[in-house]
């Protein structure tokens, strides 16, 4: 987990949780139908095309909105491996930590489908199309603990 590779997809400002999984998609709990439906409200064909291993890149507030543990879950079961944004609503990002969603605040150069090389670890992210590095604020042990761990509730059973 201390190493992410993967495509970008880029998303604007103020991406909610209602853009991010409908509301009329809440009456499931299982993850695996919520993904079917992810980023459903911004672009339609999102949960067809997203690959294992895809990362979102995202302007300003993403996740704002209402406070629903179903919209990481449903990013994150669809297959993205780490979100990077300019800024996150507070309840979105700890509820992406929590669910073991990888997400970094930053400013960024990539166009959608380039290819990042994130080191969560040393704080380094490098688009290998541009080749342009960037420093991010590197994860402490904590939270790469909890990550690696696949969130919070299993970080914490394991480490009883």
């Amino acid at each position: 987990m201390k190493k992410i590779r993967g495509k970008t997809w880029k998303f604007g400002n103020n991406i909610d949780t209602d853009v991010i999984i409908p509301g009329r998609y809440l009456r499931t709990f299982d993850p695996k139908d919520l993904a079917k439906h992810v980023m459903e409200g911004e672009r339609k064909d999102f949960a067809l095309k997203v690959k294992k291993g895809d990362i979102i890149l995202a302007d300003y507030n993403f996740g704002c909105g209402s406070s629903r543990e179903q919209a990481p879950l449903a990013i994150k079961t669809a297959g993205i491996d780490l979100i990077i944004a300019k800024s996150f609503a507070r309840i979105f990002y700890r509820n992406a930590i929590n669910i073991g969603l990888p997400v970094v605040i930053a400013d960024i150069e990539a166009e959608e489908g380039d290819i990042l090389d994130i080191n969560l670890e040393k704080g380094i992210i490098t688009n290998e199309i541009s080749g342009k590095s960037f420093k991010i604020q590197p994860f402490n042990d904590f939270m790469l603990n909890i990550l690696q761990n696949d969130g919070l509730v299993k970080h914490y059973l394991k480490e009883k």
